[in-house]
């Protein structure tokens, strides 16, 4: 049974959930480039962004296959799970490698959702995938870190309360391998003065309420150090396989909204006086994004199998990433396309949701430096970087 088939009363509730949600709630989010926040708190009332939570913490103490369920049915309603999504994949970095006292501290309010945790940042502007080349420092003095530098991307910033960060605490000429030395924080963002954590938002082609964020001499506890310092790249690492699965599911959902969107506007749309869904030059494209869906939905049902079964499916999780990006992206394509003119007016919602789709060929890492790993990692080819 692949996961598709799995957790079929989450399913049915997150679609009652998002039938309170429709397009023109979207449409009015995308126009005002707003945080979707009353969808967040929604979800957040019926537990679903604690899922992947322990019960012992407040959460559900479900396994990633909910996950992916949950995030796969919101893009299938037509939402956007962007605005909450990092929540469940960075919260695997705190259960695997927070303190007790962290756990305690925090985990219980973000089940409840006093507290978010949607802010995740890693990226830089002058790194960009390049993780190990990060600028951003966290300097030890006495029971607190010094954090100075920028980050780039970090979405939902300006919505969150707390932040995952990644910095780096010893010089890279210090260390012998250029992942040793970057440490991870918890930062607890309410407690950050103005001056010091500056928070800009970068406007986009899609409502992703991402950001740029400065760091100038802020002060941190040292409490606010996930597991071991100069092991951070490894933590993030270990949750990578998490992040493109779920992503993948994501993925997915958009697929299947498109399709169903295009099969069911080709068999109403008539012209010559028959619907344009009789013709097989419509039909083929919206045939083929479905064959590469279900391949793609495979994948992600392998991923998953794997993870939950405590394997590290580096190969699986990337190529769930890669075939599924792929298939909601041609999905796209073909509706867009079977809709015509109208496919550009918001009020179809083609539009809007084929500029979200775009965003799964970049990040969160784009389809280039997926080929790259199977290259190297599967393959055994030379590395090109």
């Amino acid at each position: 049974m692949t996961y598709a088939l799995n957790h079929p009363e989450i399913r049915e509730g997150i679609t009652r959930l998002c039938t309170g949600f429709p397009g023109s709630y979207w449409r009015q989010c995308d126009r005002d480039q707003a945080y979707p926040a009353e969808f967040v708190q929604a979800l957040t009332k019926e537990g679903y962004l604690g899922a992947l939570i322990p019960e012992d913490y407040g959460g559900l103490g479900l396994t990633l296959s909910a996950g992916a369920a949950i995030l796969e049915e919101i893009h299938r309603a037509g939402g956007n799970a962007a605005a909450c999504h990092a929540q469940m994949y960075t919260m695997g970095t705190v259960l695997r490698h927070g303190s007790d006292e962290q756990k305690a501290k925090y985990l219980p309010h973000i089940a409840d959702g006093s507290l978010r945790l949607q802010a995740f940042g890693v990226t830089e502007p002058t790194s960009g995938t390049d993780t190990t080349a990060l600028r951003t420092t966290a300097r030890r003095d006495g029971d607190r870190y010094i954090v100075n530098g920028q980050k780039i991307w970090t979405s939902r910033a300006e919505h969150s309360d707390l932040m995952l960060l990644l910095a780096r605490t010893t010089p890279r000429a210090q260390v012998q391998k250029r992942t040793d030395g970057l440490s991870v924080f918890l930062v607890d963002m309410r407690e950050a003065a103005k001056e010091s954590l500056i928070i800009r938002p970068i406007r986009t082609m899609m409502n992703h309420a991402t950001t740029e964020v400065y760091f100038d001499n802020l002060e941190i506890p040292v409490s606010s150090l996930v597991g071991e310092e100069g092991k951070g790249f490894r933590y993030i690492l270990s949750g990578m396989n998490a992040e493109r699965i779920l992503i993948s599911a994501e993925c997915i959902g958009d697929a299947k909204w498109f399709i169903r969107k295009a099969a069911d506007y080709a068999g109403e749309r008539e012209v010559f006086g028959r619907p344009i869904g009789q013709n097989q030059g419509v039909q083929f494209p919206i045939a083929r994004a479905y064959s590469q869906m279900r391949a793609a939905e495979l994948m992600v049902a392998r991923a998953v199998a794997l993870y939950e079964d405590g394997h590290n499916p580096g190969e699986e999780a990337n190529l769930a990433k890669l075939l599924s990006a792929d298939a909601s992206w041609a999905a796209a394509e073909a509706c867009l396309q079977t809709h015509g003119g109208f496919g550009f007016a918001e009020e179809y919602d083609v539009e809007r949701k084929f500029r979200e789709a775009r965003l799964y060929q970049v990040a969160p890492i784009s389809t280039n430096m997926v080929l790259s790993y199977i290259a190297e990692h599967v393959l055994g080819m030379p590395r090109s970087y």
